[in-house]
């Protein structure tokens, strides 16, 4: 599978779209890594607890829309993005989501 943030890609041709994929998932924080994370914020630096645990979050939605656009057909996914937003205190969505597509080489 091709991902690329871009409309287009190099050397290929799209040949049909197939259309919006994506894939999420709600992480919510922990008791005790928000009482690292508060003790961290005194001391400054950064905060590995949390990068760990949106690194897994972004992973795993991107894994979710990959699986979409497979469903689909699609060999390529173009103009992916990571969207974020807090669904509840202490709890937050990662959305990847891009344009499912099937490519093919450019003829030379």
């Amino acid at each position: 599978m091709i991902i690329v943030t871009s409309s287009s890609i190099l050397g290929k041709k799209v040949v049909k779209t197939l259309g919006l994929v994506r894939g999420n998932t709600i992480r919510s924080r922990n008791i005790g890594k928000d009482i690292l994370a508060e003790l961290k914020q005194i001391v400054g630096g950064e905060i590995e607890g949390y990068t760990k645990l949106l690194a897994e979050a972004r992973e795993q939605a991107l894994d979710r829309m990959i699986a979409d656009a497979e469903r689909l057909g699609a060999n390529a996914i173009l103009d992916m993005r990571f969207g974020t937003s807090e669904v509840m205190t202490h709890a937050a969505e990662i959305l990847a989501y891009g344009t499912a597509v099937i490519v093919e080489d450019e003829k030379k």
